[in-house]
């Protein structure tokens, strides 16, 4: 019987994985600049997201996101709330894309990613520089869409291997 009841609970767990994941990437603010790589980075938290809010994952609550957000503004300095707005228009317009979608085409949600990360990159830049005077390089936000959107296809192959897992 106590065996059942672990059973669950890591079941439970393992379904909760990717908002978990989520957490840990904007406490840790994940970019692999660890690296000391001068133009390598890459925005995980965008790509967990989408993918997550595409598929619909019943774990993956919209408010759990904007607190994600929050956290990340406050452990990377910027002024609170615009990762939240990120990852809430992120969440919104894959959600969209999703409920107009007949069949779904991995190529098409690629370059519909790129589009995303373009116009929410290019709202982040618009805020901080125009309202919050910060001195942006536009070369870093440039980077970080090439690598974000190169990675999106090897993060997708990972992440549809956890659904499949957890479906069976």
């Amino acid at each position: 019987m106590s065996e059942l009841k672990s059973k669950s609970f890591l079941f439970k767990f393992y379904g909760w994985m990717p908002i978990i994941l989520l957490f840990i990437s904007v406490l840790n603010e994940f970019d692999l600049n660890y690296l000391n790589l001068k133009y390598f980075s890459f925005n995980f938290p965008f790509i967990l997201i989408f993918f997550f809010t595409l598929k619909d994952f019943k774990h993956f609550d919209y408010l759990l996101v904007f607190i994600a957000g929050l956290i990340n503004d406050t452990v990377v300095g910027l002024p609170l709330g615009i990762s939240s707005l990120s990852y809430t228009l992120i969440c919104i317009a894959t959600s969209y894309i999703r409920n107009i979608t007949i069949r779904p085409n991995p190529i098409k949600d690629w370059f519909y990613f790129l589009f995303i990360i373009c116009l929410i990159n290019s709202i982040n830049y618009s805020i901080l520089s125009l309202f919050f005077s910060y001195n942006l390089i536009l070369m870093n936000f440039v980077v970080n869409i090439f690598f974000t959107f190169i990675l999106y296809v090897v993060f997708v192959s990972i992440f549809k291997y956890y659904i499949k897992s957890l479906n069976d």
